[in-house]
């Protein structure tokens, strides 16, 4: 996560990098009334179960995480790699 790396979700056969937009539609999700199907749709896969299959995956401390929080985890080195 730190140091700009990305952070991956596999469902199926895609990979789902999560990003400030991908978060943004997640955050959405668990904090409304949003459907798998309006989830799928947002994110561009196949259909609810592929949703669910992604919410499943994706750890719950980023469902928690906020946009200005994210910025500053990608923006940080991870420990042993100051220099």
């Amino acid at each position: 996560m730190a140091g700009e790396s990305e952070y991956k979700v596999r469902v199926g056969d895609k990979e789902i990098v999560i990003d400030e937009g991908v978060l943004e539609v997640l955050r959405r999700y668990v904090r409304t009334e949003m459907g798998l199907e309006e989830l799928a749709s947002r994110l561009g896969l196949e259909g609810w179960e592929e949703a669910y299959e992604f919410v499943k995956r994706v750890p719950a401390w980023i469902l928690w995480t906020s946009p200005t929080l994210w910025r500053t985890m990608k923006r940080m080195k991870p420990v042993g790699q100051e220099k």
